[in-house]
């Protein structure tokens, strides 16, 4: 183990890696509600998701450990999740297995593009500013969606939209917010698993509000459910539509990925002088695996979790971390019925706050330079008030390109966002003739 691990040259022990990787799992393990809880609205049923997300979790966090011995674990994404199911099929009205498709050709990409070096040139090619704005505009969606979820917004209010009376008759919404208020405290006094807690919490208080029902069969124990095992749509593979959701699964995934990466490698002191990220292709490689390993088992893109910098907090600088965090998933696919119970406000302050965890980046947006900032803004208040992630980067691609033009510094546009824009051109044109 101290060979594989090289725990005395990253300087850390066993009980260190032990307790890193149960910080990390729970910090993270509020995905075990949620992101079933968002995939079962486009259809899919909630316990075959549950064991989809605790297995493809696993997968892609134990190939992390043995691949690149990294503390970083790896689970379904926010906000992909999110676009999977509010945008691909409740928006543009395709199946829930068209959107599997889309997932599993981006994972399969994504593999080429991890062992050929790809990647790192693509990230490259688009601009800085709209990395980041993509972030900060998925995170705004989120908490409109766990806000939406929660009903605490309402456009029934004689305005677009507003915040419902807090009483008797807004039962969820008052859950949402009580439990808002408990994961804000607990974060703010950096209790681990603060996220879960709150979660677990605010389903407690939903109970007297009748907003948690628990059913009269109920067990703590369970078997856990069968996944889906290639439930694929092949027929609209070569659509636009198609080529649409595939690139923006990518697109996100890319960068969530490196910035994850990035991150956590930095805090945990692993970079080199140049910034470098140790086993860097092993660790992308098996952030690919694990989306390959998620759509055949049922579930969106698997991706870096940011949550990893709590286990490397307490200390976790090697892939024994994610061996541990890996272990509790597997653990977690017994309790299921205890995760059914959690009903959409108790996962709703969890929505709002991851949230706030991904508009950490606006900070370090150049709003500064007006072809660097207005992109960047059209970005952010596309997704959420456009519904859309994809229209989100649809239009600051095109506004990126639109304002460099302008100011006459076309030459600063990377030839492969001009590619971007032409496809994100073409669609708009597409969608007005339709």
């Amino acid at each position: 183990m101290e060979r594989f691990f090289k725990l005395q040259e990253r300087g850390t022990t066993v009980s260190t890696e032990i307790a890193a990787g149960i910080t990390t799992f729970l910090a993270m393990a509020y995905i075990l509600a949620v992101n079933p809880g968002i995939l079962s609205e486009s259809g899919m049923e909630f316990g075959r998701v549950f064991t989809a997300t605790a297995v493809s979790a696993a997968i892609a966090t134990l190939c992390m450990a043995f691949l690149a011995n990294l503390p970083v674990a790896l689970a379904p994404g926010m906000g992909l999740n999110a676009f999977f199911t509010y945008t691909v099929v409740m928006g543009m009205g395709c199946t829930w297995q068209f959107a599997l498709t889309a997932v599993l050709v981006e994972g399969i990409l994504f593999i080429l593009l991890s062992l050929f070096g790809v990647r790192e040139a693509i990230i490259r090619s688009i601009p800085a500013n709209l990395k980041k704005a993509v972030a900060v505009g998925i995170g705004l969606f989120i908490a409109l969606i766990g806000l939406s979820n929660a009903q605490v917004t309402s456009s029934s209010l004689g305005t677009i939209i507003g915040f419902v009376t807090l009483n008797g008759e807004n039962a969820s919404a008052m859950t949402a917010i009580l439990g808002l208020v408990v994961t804000i405290i607990l974060y703010v006094l950096r209790v681990p698993g603060s996220i879960l807690i709150g979660i677990a919490v605010t389903t407690i208080i939903g109970i007297p509000f009748g907003v948690t029902k628990i059913p009269e069969e109920f067990h703590v124990l369970s078997i856990p459910a069968a996944p889906y095992f290639f439930e694929f749509e092949w027929a609209n593979v070569l659509t636009f539509k198609f080529f649409i959701v595939f690139f923006t699964f990518l697109f996100t995934d890319i960068f969530d990925t490196i910035g994850t990466l990035m991150g956590v490698s930095e805090q945990a002191g692993l970079t080199d002088k140049d910034g470098n990220i140790p086993n860097a292709k092993n660790a992308l490689l098996s952030d690919a695996i694990g989306t390959v390993a998620g759509a055949a088992l049922g579930t969106s893109t698997v991706t870096s979790f940011v949550e990893s910098s709590s286990g490397v907090a307490v200390g976790g600088r090697t892939g024994l971390a994610s061996v541990v965090t890996a272990a509790f998933f597997l653990l977690a696919l017994f309790f299921s019925e205890v995760f059914a119970l959690i009903p959409s406000a108790a996962t709703a302050p969890a929505l709002i706050f991851v949230g706030f965890l991904m508009m950490k980046s606006v900070s370090s947006i150049d709003f500064s330079d007006l072809t660097e900032g207005i992109p960047a803004f059209i970005t952010i208040i596309v997704m959420p008030f456009g519904y859309s992630i994809a229209k989100g980067i649809c239009w600051g691609i095109l506004a990126y390109v639109l304002c460099k033009v302008t100011s006459r510094r076309a030459k600063e546009v990377p030839a492969f966002t001009w590619i971007l824009a032409a496809f994100f051109a073409f669609d708009l044109v597409f969608e007005a003739l339709k």
